[in-house]
């Protein structure tokens, strides 16, 4: 017969954790975000897209192996 006491101090925890609200340091979660050393930035050093291959030394190399459609010529395969 103990479920019912086990599930009232369940449910007085899970209440506890709901409300509970500590004190939050923002300053501190900053320096432990940014590293030693390092200054916090707000621009990115990255670029938001991918940078794409130039890939026109091969447009030129394989420029015989396509016909004007753009499909190889040739005998296709199928299957």
């Amino acid at each position: 017969m103990g479920r019912g006491r086990q599930k009232a101090k369940a449910t007085k925890q899970a209440r506890d954790m709901k409300y509970f609200s500590p004190a939050t340091d923002y300053s501190a979660l900053q320096r432990e975000l940014t590293g030693p050393g390092s200054r916090a930035s707000t621009r990115r050093t990255e670029p938001l897209e991918p940078v794409e291959p130039d890939y026109s030394e091969y447009a030129d190399k394989y420029a015989d192996d396509l016909d004007d459609d753009g499909e190889e010529s040739g005998s296709r395969r199928i299957g």
